[in-house]
């Protein structure tokens, strides 16, 4: 279905130009490379990974050299989860990314372990790509897992899942394409199901108004969360439909 080219303009306060954004969601702290890693950067960067020209509009059908279903994941971590998924659904096209340079490297030994060919990854500011170089309802999905969900109070404003957020994810993802995140701080959670409902004419709660979704099966079980389980954290997924 074709998106309404009028919906992102319709959110209060937006324009046709998304805001810029000067307050980042993460801190760049950059971990030493292993022997691997630093090879993976050599050999495997120039196959599997994207050097973004900031502003620079993205042609998703020639990088990866055929006109699959994108699906793109903000702040991959260390990968693992993404190449399975990318693994496991072969027909959809996966583009991550990741600002730290050791999960970049980790996840492109991957690739390579895995033989696998639908996955590309980019080495930026995800808000900033998404802004500027996703092509309108270019994407048949998003996900957001585990972001950083900035405990302290004044440091809420950095949460990357906020109305600022909205207009990208909404001019990004195809009508009837998912946004999906997942996060175990039950506050944060709270916050993103009201920002995600805030705009009922943009996305539709897949589990039901005010609800959280259960796990999705394609969703891996990370050793992050199998960690927060044992701990007592409840994981809370949100699982949205673009209009």
């Amino acid at each position: 279905m074709h998106r309404k080219e009028s919906d992102v303009s319709a959110l209060p306060g937006s324009t046709d130009s998304p805001p810029r954004r000067t307050i980042r969601s993460f801190v760049l702290r950059e971990g030493r490379l292993t022997l691997a890693q630093e090879r993976a950067f050599r050999e495997l960067w120039p196959r599997f990974g994207c050097d973004w020209t900031p502003g620079v509009p993205l042609d998703l059908a020639t990088l990866f050299g055929n006109d699959h279903p994108v699906v793109l994941e903000i702040g991959f971590g260390n990968g693992d989860s993404l190449a399975e998924m990318a693994a496991q659904d072969p027909a959809r096209n996966w583009l991550g990314i990741e600002v730290h340079r050791p999960g970049v490297g980790h996840l492109l030994l991957e690739i390579e372990r895995r033989g696998l060919t639908n996955l590309r990854l980019i080495r930026h500011d995800a808000v900033e790509v998404l802004r500027d170089g996703i092509q309108p309802a270019a994407l048949d999905g998003v996900q957001l897992f585990f972001p950083d969900p900035w405990h302290k109070r004044r440091h809420h404003k950095r949460r990357i899942l906020g109305p600022a957020l909205m207009p990208l994810l909404a001019r990004a993802i195809r009508s009837g394409g998912i946004f999906h995140a997942a996060t175990d701080w039950e506050p944060y959670a709270e916050q993103m199901l009201e920002t995600l409902e805030s705009i009922p004419d943009w996305f539709e709660n897949t589990a039901g108004q005010g609800q959280f979704a259960p796990r999705p099966a394609a969703r891996p079980l990370t050793k992050f969360e199998q960690r927060g389980e044992r701990l007592g954290h409840r994981v809370h997924d949100l699982v949205f439909r673009r209009r």
